[in-house]
């Protein structure tokens, strides 16, 4: 493609021109930027800044066509390319302005995307995707020249209804609408292909802060991770209802961290592989004393990890852990009781029962909500209905909070009082 093609040369000395036309531009920008818009009206803001969309790729395309033909500023400043000169003059990081040389070359290929990119229907986050899609398929020995040209077609089409991300994901399979008959086999094996790469790419990796919080980073496939994210969504999006209908703002990527740790707080441990016979469980290791207060803390699992006496006393409610209960002589009093659990038919009693959360002046719905002993493990407390009560992840906190104390209405409600709880 030729970066002259339909290009007013202004004459044969086109520098004033062209610096009086930006220098337009920049007067029009600023008197934009005078004006407020918070003055302006929804339907204005939604099309100035359809507007302004535009205007960012015909700019963007713009830059392209400069950045194309900038050889002559690396000849003059002796560099590999102009990269050196934007790190030093334009102070814009060298990998910064490499990728977008090269961008520049690549668009510089195919026609509709420097097309697109002009008219502005095509962002520059599209175009690079386009471009490196059809990079990727002009490797391909069974493409032809028509195929190609027809695929740029299609994706710069596709370019003016999708997203990028959602174009990258089209561009993989661009070529299935090229020729069904032709690419469909193979399509489905570049797709067999990058599933086996996700595969191999997975992993999952913790970090324990030392603040009480552990970072999890993992890296699975997009089908996990959709199935995934469609989980936490489905159960953050009626705590955010909640929240909101309280009068209150919530961080939506806080309440889908809630909503993780309710997957596995809630996970079915039948569902774990055993090891020696025994289903995999988790061990809390603490003394009597603690056990019966409200302060204190407890040993997880065997390393010696610590948390409070509270916290294991909400975790006993949710989790098939074993309390390991030490003597003042750090013999073992009691290694639990494994049936401290509601079974599935006590949690319907309970749905059935309660409706939604106990707590006052919640109502979080049932199906959101854990079952909390009213008479603790700790003290004989019987894992039946008349015993349990339902509570939402944070009232179920609350209740193991040693700043609260509350008391149960003689409607069944609990009703909190913020205060430390004594003897």
């Amino acid at each position: 493609m030729s970066l002259g093609r339909d290009i007013d040369h202004w004459g044969t000395n086109p520098s004033d021109a062209i610096d009086a036309a930006l220098q337009a531009i920049e007067t029009a920008l600023h008197e934009l930027l005078a004006s407020d818009p918070a003055y302006w009206r929804t339907e204005q803001k939604k099309d100035r800044l359809a507007q302004i969309e535009k205007l960012q790729a015909m700019q963007a395309a713009l830059n392209l066509r400069v950045l194309a033909s900038a050889g002559d500023i690396a000849e003059e400043t002796g560099a590999k390319d102009a990269s050196g000169w934007m790190r030093t003059e334009l102070l814009v990081d060298r990998g910064v302005a490499r990728s977008q040389l090269k961008l520049a070359a690549v668009v510089a290929k195919y026609d509709l995307v420097a097309a697109g990119l002009a008219e502005g229907v095509v962002s520059q986050d599209k175009a690079q995707v386009i471009t490196q899609a059809l990079d990727r398929i002009a490797t391909d020995p069974a493409v032809s020249g028509e195929d190609l040209v027809l695929a740029e077609k299609l994706l710069v089409e596709h370019a003016t209804e999708l997203t990028a991300n959602q174009l990258k994901i089209v561009g993989r399979r661009i070529l299935a609408k090229v020729d069904p008959d032709r690419f469909e086999a193979a399509e489905a094996k570049a797709l067999q292909r990058e599933e086996e790469r996700a595969a191999r790419r997975t992993f999952f990796s913790s970090r324990d802060n030392g603040d009480g919080t552990i970072d999890v980073h993992a890296r699975v496939s997009r089908a996990v991770g959709m199935r995934l994210r469609t989980i936490l969504d489905s159960l953050a999006q009626p705590r955010k209802l909640t929240v909101e209908n309280r009068g209150r703002k919530a961080p939506y990527d806080r309440l889908l961290g809630q909503a993780f740790a309710r997957v596995i707080e809630t996970y079915d441990v039948d569902q774990l592989p055993r090891h020696g016979g025994h289903a995999t469980t988790v061990f809390i290791t603490m003394s009597v004393e603690d056990l019966r207060q409200d302060l204190g803390t407890a040993a997880l699992g065997f390393d010696g990890e610590q948390i409070t006496a509270a916290e294991a006393r909400k975790m006993a409610c949710n989790a098939n852990l074993i309390p390991v209960v030490l003597g003042t002589n750090s013999e073992i009093l009691d290694l639990g009781r494994t049936a401290r659990l509601a079974y599935p038919v006590q949690h319907r009693a309970l749905r059935l029962r309660d409706k939604c959360c106990q707590a006052e002046g919640c109502d979080a719905p049932a199906a959101w909500t854990e079952a909390h002993h009213l008479q603790p493990w700790s003290e004989g407390g019987r894992t039946n209905v008349a015993n349990m009560v339902l509570l939402c992840p944070s009232d179920h906190r609350r209740i193991h909070d040693a700043d609260y104390t509350y008391e149960r209405l003689p409607d069944g409600q609990i009703r909190f009082t913020r205060g430390a709880r004594t003897g």
